[in-house]
């Protein structure tokens, strides 16, 4: 028995020497084959279009097809579900917002748990939400319409595309800090949101700088903050929130991810590959122009912007006492 077993050992160790140099010539090697993006939001928008240059990039660099696959779904569920469930093995890799892995866990029920069955690798761009309301207030700048909006409790209104995201929640945050008392508006999506806002029949809306930084000279609206941590290369005018109310930061960067047990060879080569691409000027202009902060973040940067950016979701999912 003792002799079955030792041989058994053996051709195990035997095994598992093999196994494991060819194994990690698999990683070294990626990609070798194509690579499908999966994107949870429909084509056209900023997910979609950083997926697609990264796409393009990725594509030139690796000589191989990187392929961006759309599957729009509420909190990008089927997207996160499908990497997750996926091998392990770099070539089916999640293009997202952060909120999709860190706020869609905190609203919805779902299959997996993204926050521990996913790996963020790098961001390639932070979308800027900005502050926008409608021209005939009688306000200038943010603190102002925080008091108007103190002065007249109840009487305000604020719109949101789409409940449970950045544009229902990064508001909510923002009135509890400052105690002031807005009535929600739905709508279904973002032009629908920016319409109303346009026709006056809103007050308030936080939403996309790629899309609003079109209206800024409109006599129809007036964007007063941005909500990134510093103010953005589009608009260098305009003040943070944190300016008026420090330490208040609110957005969603956009990046890669793959399944947690991916080689780290596959993870660096992919994360170095996206920070030599967000390095390059031309790039870099391209997003500034329309409002998007460049990423190409370390591993150590993202991980802490995505730690922080956790519990400003989580804060934010409290003070709206959202349950699942």
């Amino acid at each position: 028995m003792k002799v079955v077993r030792r041989s058994l050992l053996k051709s195990l160790a035997i095994v598992l020497a093999v196994a494991s140099p060819t194994f990690a010539f698999a990683a070294d090697e990626w990609p070798s084959r194509q690579v499908s993006i999966l994107v949870p939001t429909a084509a056209g928008g900023n997910t979609d279009l950083m997926a697609r240059l990264a796409a393009e990039y990725l594509q030139t660099k690796f000589g191989k097809p990187f392929v961006v696959i759309n599957k729009p779904s509420a909190g990008g569920v089927l997207t996160t579900e499908q990497t997750v469930n996926s091998p392990a093995d770099g070539y089916t890799i999640l293009f997202a917002p952060s909120a999709t892995v860190l706020l869609t866990p905190l609203v919805q029920q779902i299959s997996v748990d993204p926050i521990k069955q996913l790996t963020p690798v790098t961001n390639v761009g932070t979308g800027s939400q900005v502050v926008a309301v409608k021209r005939s207030l009688p306000v200038t700048n943010l603190t102002e319409f925080l008091a108007y909006a103190r002065a007249n409790p109840g009487k305000l209104n604020y719109v949101v595309a789409g409940v449970n995201n950045i544009s229902h929640l990064g508001p909510l945050l923002l009135f509890k800090r400052a105690n002031v008392d807005l009535v929600m508006v739905p709508q279904r999506g973002e032009p629908q949101a920016i319409g109303d806002l346009i026709s006056g029949d809103v007050d308030f809306y936080f939403g996309n700088a790629s899309v609003l930084l079109q209206q800024a000279e409109s006599d129809k609206i007036r964007i007063l903050a941005v909500g990134t941590s510093e103010r953005i290369a589009a608009a260098p005018q305009l003040p943070t929130i944190s300016e008026t109310m420090p330490g208040f930061v609110f957005g969603s960067w956009n990046g890669f991810f793959v399944a947690s047990g991916t080689p780290e060879p596959i993870t660096s080569r992919l994360r170095q590959a996206i920070i030599d691409m967000t390095s390059q000027p031309e790039l870099q202009k391209r997003l500034r122009d329309l409002g998007i902060v460049p990423g190409g973040q370390t591993e150590a940067q993202v991980k802490a912007v995505f730690e922080k950016d956790r519990a400003s979701f989580a804060a934010a999912v409290a003070a709206a006492e959202i349950k699942k």
